[in-house]
């Protein structure tokens, strides 16, 4: 297995950055894997997506997957470096999957990360520190967002808190929790 490292923060806070420049400090060949999905018709998020791009050096293989995160990371070469940015943008486009589909989405990324010997790198954005969604679909979507994180870090190797401009090493400065049972 390679080195599984989540980096996780609220909006705005720097994640994406610094899971950036640790992905250029692997001297590996870094593949991004944008879960963003492109829209034309929307000129704010073409804007979002076109800074992501502009901070990549051009020399970084982008895939999109907004999907088919799992067999992408299947794939993954052992002399490569996967940055994913980000888990909420992917949560969001599997919204629409019954619980059963999604426990087997979910179970099926955590085991080829496990799996897999290429490093990778996880940014996720921190939903749940406000207050509940007061629509169905909001709910859903941060207690989601807000599992795969907790399950996902606790197979991470080192698991980061982007926020208030600083990098905290979670690993370092935290105990982690059991494994649930989700």
């Amino acid at each position: 297995m390679g080195k599984v490292i989540l980096v996780t923060g609220p909006a705005r806070s720097g994640k994406s950055e610094w899971a950036e420049t640790l992905a250029m400090r692997s001297g590996k060949t870094v593949v991004y894997v944008a879960t963003a999905a492109e829209d034309p018709a929307d000129e704010e998020w073409q804007k979002r997506i076109q800074q992501h791009q502009k901070r990549r050096p051009q020399e970084w293989l982008t895939l999109c997957v907004p999907l088919e995160l799992a067999a992408t990371l299947a794939e993954a070469k052992p002399n490569t470096c996967l940055l994913v940015d980000s888990l909420g943008t992917w949560v969001a486009n599997l919204l629409d999957q019954d619980a059963i589909s999604w426990e087997n989405t979910i179970a099926e990324l955590l085991e080829n990360v496990q799996l897999v010997a290429a490093d990778m790198l996880f940014v996720a954005e921190e939903v749940g520190w406000g207050v509940v969604p007061a629509y169905p679909s909001g709910r859903q979507f941060r207690d989601r967002l807000g599992s795969l994180v907790r399950q996902l870090g606790g197979i991470c190797d080192t698991v980061y808190l982007v926020t208030g401009g600083y990098v905290l090493n979670l690993s370092v400065l935290g105990s982690p929790l059991p494994p649930t049972e989700e």
